[in-house]
């Protein structure tokens, strides 16, 4: 007896493609290094948290467009 063949499936597609986690992944690393500076240099924490939030939020556009 033969086995049947099984249908043509394509592999299904990454959740994230290897840029765009390594986009992501360096913009946390600078956010976290910008939020710590900030903190260490006297700031509160609010104040460190919005300056590494705001340092993630624009390397990723620069990363964007530097790795492609």
């Amino acid at each position: 007896m033969t086995r049947p063949t099984p249908p043509n499936t394509p592999e299904p597609s990454p959740f994230l493609t290897v840029r765009t986690a390594l986009v992501l992944l360096a913009a946390a690393v600078i956010g976290l290094v910008i939020g710590g500076l900030t903190f260490l240099s006297g700031g509160h924490a609010a104040v460190a948290a919005v300056a590494g939030l705001t340092a993630s939020g624009a390397s990723v556009l620069g990363l964007h467009t530097l790795i492609s």
